[in-house]
């Protein structure tokens, strides 16, 4: 380790990164949440009210769609520049851009006000955010594996791992409160909008929080020779590393398909297709998110002694098993069904995304890693976050059913599992 980097790590308290790389990772997946959650509930009627029921849904999770487009974006803007001038600086610049978007959704008029005016500003907003979080991962992650003591990086990417976890409590237990304390009339009337205007409280206690740690001492090593900075990350990354990049895009395309089958689509379709209150089901969304945090850290670790692929491989293996009885479950109507069927679908997602903190960063170099990180994760978020929930609610309203669904979920693990085999194993890799 170089006299940088001892100075570096002598500065900074672990404590500091760790709750830096967290409370970020936290915030912006609570802003990411609030829309899914929203637009499962609300924004069919309120933004797209001249539409049938599942018109309504398809053309909100449209408008959630975009937010996906839009990740890789700021995944390719803020990692150009991670990688040239630091990680902090575009970490802070990325909490911003998504607290702002939140907050400006919260005040978005409805339809009925403005008419098509309020989905196009509804859309704005959206990409804008979906920009933030696409520079916010590839970044937070470095900022955890940069930092991290040798053999415990996987523990350490743990942490803004938890973002989706902390975050989806956050955003969908604020729902249920508020629909419980307000009553329907008055959430969708004006409740909704809470959740969202509370981000930019969230998003002070961010700044100061990133604002106070220093730069990561691998990128302050690797950038101490000016000659060495790379002019275009993007390019050297194609040039490179294109094939690393398609495989590991492609086999976490998973992650985001079982996290937003489980999550927004099921919330819809619980809701809509079921006609089940919309209440009980937010508990189970939230008992599986719970699941899912106390998973997170667990699988992280065991990444560090067996290996980043062999747990991710599991995880898609155990994806495919399960794609036909979690639907089976949630069919039944039943509570504990549905929450039994939640809970497993996101621990097979938290055993396929906990690794991958790790295992993307080690998997490209240092001159380009943000943007290599960062466009793998946002462009599998496409397909995966983005296309399921519209493809899904198209086809159960086609299908009368689930098991388009199902079988959709069996693809994508059985794809996965075959990128996974191409990757190589990284746990015991250098990251200088």
């Amino acid at each position: 380790m170089s006299a940088s980097t001892d100075h570096a790590v002598a500065g900074v308290s672990r404590r500091r990164i760790v709750v830096a790389s967290l409370v970020g990772t936290s915030i912006e997946f609570y802003d990411f949440y609030l829309y899914g959650t929203a637009a499962a509930l609300v924004f069919g009627r309120l933004f797209f009210p001249s539409a049938s029921a599942t018109a309504g849904t398809l053309a909100a999770f449209a408008t959630f769609a975009a937010g996906f487009v839009a990740r890789p974006v700021g995944a390719l803007l803020l990692g150009h520049w991670g990688d040239r001038v630091g990680r902090k600086r575009m970490l802070v610049l990325s909490l911003l851009l998504m607290g702002l978007s939140t907050v400006a959704i919260g005040l978005v008029p409805a339809y009925a006000a403005i008419g098509v005016a309020a989905p196009a500003l509804l859309v704005a907003c959206r990409v804008l955010q979906g920009i933030g979080l696409g520079g916010e991962w590839g970044g937070a992650v470095l900022l955890a594996t940069e930092y991290a003591p040798e053999g415990r990086r996987g523990l350490w990417s743990a942490y803004p791992q938890l973002g989706p976890a902390v975050g989806f409590v956050a955003a969908n237990g604020l729902f249920l409160v508020l629909d419980g304390l307000l009553g329907e009339d008055a959430f969708d009337a004006w409740g909704w909008r809470i959740p969202f205007l509370l981000s930019g409280v969230l998003v002070a206690v961010g700044y100061v929080v990133r604002t106070s740690i220093a730069e990561t001492p691998v990128f302050t090593d690797a950038m101490a020779e000016v000659e060495d900075r790379p002019s275009v990350p993007v390019l050297e990354l194609l040039r490179r590393q294109w094939w690393v990049l398609v495989l590991s895009t492609v086999s976490f395309v998973l992650a985001f398909t079982l996290f937003y089958t489980v999550t927004t689509f099921a919330l819809s379709y619980g809701t809509e297709t079921l006609d089940l209150p919309k209440r009980p089901l937010l508990l189970c969304t939230l008992v599986a998110a719970v699941v899912m945090g106390v998973a997170t850290p667990l699988l992280a670790s065991w990444s560090d002694r067996v290996g980043r692929r062999r747990v991710c491989l599991g995880a898609a293996i155990g994806a495919v098993v399960w794609a036909y009885p979690m639907f089976w479950l949630i069919d039944t109507g039943s509570y504990p069904a549905i929450c039994l069927a939640m809970s497993v679908g996101l621990v097979v997602f938290a055993a396929i995304y906990a690794p991958m903190g790790a295992y993307l960063p080690e998997l490209f170099a240092t001159r380009y890693r943000y943007t290599g990180a960062g466009i793998a994760y946002s462009a599998a978020g496409i397909v995966g976050g983005g296309v399921t929930p519209l493809l899904a609610t198209a086809w159960v309203s086609g299908a009368g059913s689930s098991w388009p669904v199902s079988a959709y979920v069996l693809v994508v693990g059985a794809v996965s599992v075959v990128c996974l085999l191409l990757l190589t194993e990284t746990k015991d890799r250098g990251l200088r």
